[in-house]
């Protein structure tokens, strides 16, 4: 009986371990599109403490399309110049789930810098 109570344990914790890991890559894996995959996009995170406005064009009378939270991992598709911020002119095209764009200003690469976009 204690041999059959230990194994019943053991079971509970793997397979709680093993939905554990499966919800933890589903939520990791939804961040990006799911029409690209990862080596196609760039990722950043958002650097601006209130937070950071994205937009529907590269500049800051584009309208507001929603908004990210500061910490906030992004996945970036490309960069073009567009409107000044703060003495920079780079503007990011954002994959999170939409297309949308955000001054490069707020938003520090993570690894390689995002390419031109075409």
């Amino acid at each position: 009986m204690l041999l059959q109570s230990t194994l019943r344990k053991i079971a509970t914790v793997t397979a709680a371990g093993a939905l554990a890991t499966v919800a933890a890559a589903g939520t990791a894996s939804a961040a990006a599109p799911s029409s690209w995959h990862h080596h196609h996009l760039y990722k950043g995170q958002v650097i601006a403490k209130t937070g950071l406005l994205i937009r529907n064009a590269p500049n800051r009378n584009a309208k507001v399309v929603g908004s990210l939270a500061y910490g906030q991992i992004v996945w970036i598709k490309c960069k073009v110049n567009g409107e000044t911020v703060d003495g920079n002119p780079r503007w990011y095209k954002l994959a999170n789930g939409c297309w949308a764009w955000s001054s490069a200003r707020y938003i520090e690469n993570i690894g390689q810098a995002p390419r031109w976009c075409e």
